[in-house]
């Protein structure tokens, strides 16, 4: 009896511990300010899909993660244990979470992830050091078929691995029924050099089995020369695409900085139909533009501050054109920073935090949404505070999702 009275006293205990602290969590989360957008221009109805991940700042002695979703507000400490415990994943992983939960268990990258309308496919790089100081690394490969739910999942070792010293998943890519794997690779030299190369590993998923490994881009340097690979943001990463970017960026390190040697430095397309590597034509792409750009597999998308605007120029992959250079309805400010999304024919710029972050500004964060086409404005706001004694916080912006 004394046993079970025990367990008992313990189990309300607990109990009335985990209830104390959400009633000390709710009460400070409401003291805290809320942020929605007040309309400015355009229907409200376009900020359901906009997810803007943030931090709340009080000087430097406090932080408070939040998420302004359709338009609400919502502090870390008003979500549950386990959410906060896991951390907030990526709209795209959530997504497919609830969709396909047994597949997705364990999957966290979105750019190991490639998505059609039969197939989820899923490959990343497993690795370790070895005592003897060489690397071991192996694919994990994942394939759901959609239409009878039937799995397919494989671990096995990369080819070269006595060469291998690290490996970034970079895009998957199914094509003719093969998994084509494009990474990044640092390679042991055996000599003073390093060794930086781009691969592309064809995988035969029926037969569990590496057809092929082939280097698509290899660059050797010894200090203070440095070489380093770069690719727009991608932002449909797990859909299929039949090209990706690849910004080959050669320097010299001084006791300055980084100095770009821009006489070198280029800009790569990879064509996974027609298996080709190709130099972009100067004056199509700028080095800049696709560094900082964002692509969708079609187009690559550039941002430009001209003439006290903001301009969003659309180049059409394939055929490495100029399709559009759209003006938006937004005033350039240099020091503001500016974040972007592109989806569903839209481009949505969020201009928020200042450059200089120890000035506190607290201005209202700046949200547009466009029509990518033509620049139509469809929807343009501002940033509002339900408190009065808010003026010593100020709100960091961290990204923007789009459902």
């Amino acid at each position: 009896m004394k046993r079970y009275l025990c367990s008992i006293i313990i189990g309300m205990v607990v109990i009335l511990s985990i209830g104390t602290y959400y009633v000390k969590v709710a009460s400070s989360a409401s003291s805290l300010p809320k942020y929605t957008f007040k309309t400015l221009e355009g229907s409200d109805k376009e900020l359901d899909p906009v997810i803007i991940n943030a931090t709340l700042q009080n000087g430097s002695n406090f932080y408070e993660p939040l998420t302004i979703e359709s338009n609400t507000t919502t502090y870390a400490s008003e979500r549950s244990y386990l959410e906060n415990l896991t951390g907030r994943q990526n709209q795209q992983i959530e997504t497919l979470v609830k969709e396909h939960r047994s597949f997705m268990r364990g999957k966290d990258s979105i750019s190991s992830l490639y998505e059609d309308d039969d197939f989820l496919a899923y490959a990343s790089v497993n690795s370790e050091y070895t005592k003897s100081g060489n690397t071991e690394a192996e694919f994990d490969i994942g394939l759901l078929e959609k239409k009878d739910e039937e799995e397919t999942s494989f671990q096995i070792e990369l080819p070269n691995q006595e060469r291998i010293m690290s490996v970034d998943v970079r895009d998957v890519q199914l094509v003719h029924s093969k998994l084509q794997v494009l990474t990044m690779n640092d390679v042991n030299s055996n000599n003073e050099k390093q060794t930086k190369e781009v691969h592309l590993y064809t995988i035969d998923v029926a037969n569990k089995k590496v057809l092929s490994d082939k280097t698509l881009v290899s660059e050797s340097f010894t200090y203070p020369n440095q070489v380093d690979f770069e690719m727009p943001i991608d932002v449909a990463p797990s859909q299929p695409n039949n090209m990706v970017f690849i910004s080959l960026i050669k320097g010299v390190n001084h006791e300055d900085g980084f100095e770009e040697k821009l006489k070198e430095s280029k800009l790569l397309s990879y064509n996974y139909e027609t298996e080709k590597v190709e130099t972009v034509k100067k004056g199509s792409l700028s080095l800049d533009m696709a560094r900082s750009g964002y692509a969708d597999g079609k187009n690559l998308y550039a941002v430009e501050m001209k003439s006290g605007k903001y301009r969003i120029k659309t180049f059409d992959l394939s055929s490495q054109t100029l399709t559009s250079d759209t003006e938006l309805d937004i005033a350039a400010n240099e020091a503001e920073q500016y974040t972007v999304a592109f989806k569903n024919g839209r481009v949505y710029f969020l201009l928020g935090n200042e450059v200089d972050q120890d000035v506190l500004t607290n201005k209202p964060a700046k949200l547009l949404i466009a029509d990518i086409k033509t620049g139509k404005t469809l929807y343009k706001g501002e940033t509002v505070i339900n408190k009065k004694n808010s003026k010593s916080f100020e709100l960091i912006i961290g990204d923007l999702e789009i459902k």
